[in-house]
């Protein structure tokens, strides 16, 4: 029997055998194909922090223009006179007609108050305010002055007179004393020399915070005078 006739009856006997196996074999892999893609983590979105960021500013902002949409307004003219209740379609044209905006100022008012302005240069000063006013504005430092319970009058005088010097230049000093060991049956010793440095800062400082305890340490703090 010729060798090609052999394989097909092999093939065929062995496809007939094994039939009920090898289809096993197909569906367990199609469906085991079908878990692992449904299983799979869809792609993560774009975060959207910075939309919601410029949303938020937005919000801060107040109305203008078309945005405002209430029947009326009390409206304020671009030079600070006072133009009363006025339609808000027509506060709109008198905006319009001066190449102004109309800008929400109070809104929680009965009706709202609006005022004619250029809406792009007062965003620009306001910005240009509250830069200066940071620049302008002073760090408040607390510099600590540390003492002992058994601190001498001379040292104290030295410690004194850097409290002073700190209180000038607008910073707070607090007042530090700590106890070791047994220092600490002498709690009364320490109360007298802070009462003692704060008669001598007398008008010089403003007591913000008494002497009390914290732990191991009586602490006070002497804040610079206002101006």
């Amino acid at each position: 029997m010729p060798s090609t006739a052999l394989s097909v009856i092999s093939l065929t006997w062995f496809l007939a055998h094994h039939s009920i196996t090898i289809f096993s074999w197909v569906t367990s892999f199609f469906l085991n194909s079908i878990f692992i893609s449904s299983q799979r983590t869809p792609p993560p979105t774009p975060s959207k922090k910075g939309d919601q960021t410029i949303s938020k500013e937005k919000e801060k902002e107040p109305r203008i223009n078309a945005r405002i949409r209430v029947k009326e307004v009390r409206l304020i003219g671009a030079d600070g006179e006072q133009i009363g209740i006025v339609p808000t379609l027509r506060a709109l044209q008198m905006a319009e007609e001066q190449g102004l905006d109309l800008v929400e100022v109070a809104e929680t008012a009965t009706p709202p108050v609006c005022k004619l302005m250029d809406f792009g240069q007062f965003k620009y000063q306001q910005k240009q305010k509250a830069k200066e006013a940071r620049k302008n504005a002073t760090q408040v430092q607390i510099k600590e002055v540390q003492l002992r319970p058994k601190t001498d009058d001379h040292d104290l005088d030295f410690k004194v007179n850097h409290i002073f010097r700190f209180l000038e230049e607008g910073d707070k000093a607090k007042l530090t004393v700590k106890f070791r060991g047994r220092e600490i049956a002498h709690k009364d010793r320490a109360l007298l020399l802070l009462e003692k440095v704060i008669a001598d800062i007398g008008d010089e400082g403003i007591v913000e915070s008494p002497p009390r305890m914290e732990g191991r340490t009586m602490i006070a703090i002497i804040a610079p005078k206002k101006k």
